[in-house]
């Protein structure tokens, strides 16, 4: 297939070298040329993706137009909030038919939309739109380690074919129908990792983090439910998998965020220090509005929401989650 991948960031980079090393002819779309031309010159992109080397058979160009231009798949791998800009700029070029794989993780900020309804609305010419979400920190599949992930669209042959494309011996891809829940899977647990990460700068325990990760999937699949998501696709990769390892790695940029907030940091501070987009910050926002606009119960996304927007003090966030009051762990498991 003739493949596109519209930004050089992190995942984008990793991407690239991911169909490169498989043999695949794929152009990267960079937009600044400075960076273009030193990844041209190193073969790798020293900026966001350090120690990655591109094969040759990866083409970089910064003229969008080009990259789009004959494309049978463009892989869109902007921060969320780029792609309705990116969509527009791009929709006059792109293939009638094409298929379109967005990998950002994240959430329309003033509509709230999910990623693949901004792009609905601005490509309109018959393109198939698929997600591909899971436990993919781009530092690690980029070095070709181990790992799954899942392809939703709304069309079966379009994920099938996303699946066959970057499915190989490092990177295995499912499908799964369910393109609400990929989506909201993908950006919820940004929200829940911000918390994860005030758990350590906090200095909290391991009961605490498990107990933030359990009950942060709970609000994660009440919201994504009340959203017209299966429940069951928040127990896969894009619900338990990404969650645990965003919680708890060292390459989440939203845990790093609630770690440096945990220790005494604000927010402007934290974010002007940083390369590169952490989607949960934007993502607790919409995730608050949604719970009032569905009257979903999120009390971690409301605490986190408190503490980035509203100056609430981590540790009376805390108590506030603490001192609720009781309730079942699980509705349909209730006493009569």
């Amino acid at each position: 297939m003739k493949i596109s991948i519209i930004g050089a960031g992190s995942w984008g980079t990793a991407l690239c070298a991911l169909l490169g090393h498989k043999g695949m002819p794929v152009t990267l779309w960079l937009r600044r040329n400075d960076l273009l031309q030193k990844i041209r010159q190193m073969r790798e992109n020293k900026e966001y993706l350090p120690g990655v080397l591109l094969p040759e058979n990866v083409v970089l160009t910064n003229n969008l137009a080009d990259a789009v231009r004959g494309r049978e798949l463009l892989v869109l791998a902007v921060p969320s909030h780029a792609v309705e800009t990116v969509c527009g700029m791009i929709s006059r070029h792109i293939n009638d038919g094409a298929i379109i794989v967005n990998v950002a993780k994240g959430l329309e900020e003033k509509t709230f939309r999910r990623l693949s309804q901004v792009i609905g609305d601005k490509i309109t010419n018959g393109c198939e739109i698929a997600v591909l979400s899971g436990p993919n920190h781009a530092e690690e599949v980029g070095r070709l380690i181990p790992t799954a992930s899942v392809v939703a669209s709304e069309k079966e042959e379009a994920a099938k074919i996303v699946q066959d494309l970057f499915m190989s011996n490092y990177f295995r891809v499912y499908t799964n129908p369910d393109i609400t829940g990929v989506e909201l899977g993908g950006a919820l647990k940004n929200v829940i990792a911000i918390a994860a990460g005030l758990c350590v700068g906090l200095g909290y325990g391991d009961n605490t983090m498990a107990a933030i990760i359990t009950r942060g999937l709970a609000e994660m699949t009440r919201l994504g439910v009340a959203m017209g998501a299966r429940s069951r696709t928040f127990s896969g990769l894009t619900g338990v998998g990404d969650l645990f390892v965003t919680c708890t790695s060292s390459h989440s940029r939203n845990r790093y965020v609630g770690l440096m907030l945990g220790k005494g940091k604000n927010l402007q501070e934290i974010t002007s220090s940083m390369k590169m987009v952490a989607e949960g910050i934007k993502a607790t926002r919409a995730a608050h509005q949604l719970s009032l606009q569905y009257r979903v119960n999120m009390p971690i996304t409301t605490e986190v929401y408190n503490i980035l927007f509203q100056g609430i003090d981590p540790r009376v966030a805390s108590k506030n989650l603490m001192g609720r009051e009781k309730t079942v762990e699980m509705e349909d498991l209730a006493f009569d």
